[in-house]
């Protein structure tokens, strides 16, 4: 985005082709893209029966869901598209993943007091930070390349092993903790007591000689696992960083506070949320491609034509699809 389009964020529409409408004209129209979920005060000035696209976890506000359903509003939330070869260019959980997981790891290196790579001064020679990213899903793997290229010395840590391929492609070590807990759709299951509790008694001993750790686990439609205890964070040297990408979901550490950044005994934890707002002008042209690219399985010259046949659209419409529907609707 060019320096006027920052100075006047309406420019750059204006720029790329479209009319700047006022708020009252949600209200005509048939089709709303949106980033983020709409408030369900907006939601009730929507077109009755119009067509909603975004990332709107509807189920996660019962105020906002019975305002899409008293609208008649078909909503598509993006969070729930299937993951498949065919809906990669839809799919903006990765996209934006990727971006926080950029994110994360520059931000742990400005809160170290040490630098990431190995460096021969006149005073020696710095050994590299140790790093350990901890999940191995999109935001997880571009960490581990992130902090790769910052020089680091680069550790992985995720219960699917088949994620070990992945974190060694980057040049990271994949870290063994001997629980493995693959589960459905690309996503880890949730642990059982047994292996929880025995991951966590190696990985305390492994975090006493990390530097940085970078959490990025999730596991969709639940709050994030609790990975990292308060006694394994207090138990790090002093200086060490946690920083923890799952803080919007409650956070992968058990001492991390969303939105805000401190410093326990020594270590700093830092919980930032939204993430991808600080490469705004790359996540939001990746968000617009995936949206575009979804819509274009049902606008049709110029008008909207669902088929229910499509996977994509069957899984993803929000209430369920009807059993029985026609092609278009």
């Amino acid at each position: 985005m060019p320096a006027s389009a920052r100075a006047s964020p309406t420019k750059a529409y204006v720029d790329a082709g479209a009319q700047v409408a006022s708020a009252g004209a949600r209200a005509f129209a048939d089709l709303v893209l949106s980033v983020q979920a709409p408030p369900a005060e907006e939601i009730a000035g929507l077109k009755q029966g119009a067509t909603l696209v975004g990332v709107l976890h509807p189920q996660a506000d019962e105020a906002r869901a019975a305002a899409l359903q008293a609208r008649g509003i078909r909503a598509f939330p993006l969070e729930k598209l299937p993951r498949t070869t065919r809906a990669q260019a839809m799919d903006v959980l990765s996209s934006q993943a990727g971006m926080a997981g950029y994110k994360a790891v520059l931000i742990a290196a400005q809160l170290a007091p040490r630098f990431f790579p190995m460096l021969t001064t006149a005073a020696g020679t710095i050994r590299p930070s140790k790093v350990l990213i901890v999940g191995a899903g999109v935001a997880g793997l571009q960490a581990i390349a992130t902090a790769r290229r910052l020089g680091a010395q680069v550790e992985g840590f995720d219960v699917r092993p088949e994620t070990r391929e992945q974190i060694e492609s980057l040049g990271g070590k994949f870290l063994d903790l001997g629980v493995s807990a693959a589960g459905e759709g690309g996503y880890a299951r949730q642990l059982t007591d047994e292996e929880r509790a025995e991951q966590q008694r190696r990985l305390t001993d492994h975090l006493k000689g990390i530097d940085v750790v970078v959490c990025t686990a999730a596991v969709p439609g639940r709050p994030a696992p609790k990975i990292i205890s308060a006694a394994m964070a207090k138990g790090m040297k002093p200086g060490s960083v946690i920083v923890d990408l799952a803080a919007e979901t409650g956070g992968n550490c058990e001492l991390t506070r969303p939105g805000e950044s401190y410093e326990l005994d020594g270590v700093t934890i830092a919980g930032p949320l939204d993430l991808t707002s600080m490469g705004a002008v790359h996540a939001s042209e990746m968000y617009a491609r995936n949206v575009y690219n979804f819509v274009a399985l049902f606008v049709k010259d110029g008008a909207l034509s669902f088929d229910w046949g499509d996977e994509l659209l069957a899984k993803t419409v929000w209430p369920a699809a009807p059993a029985e529907a026609p092609a278009a609707a």
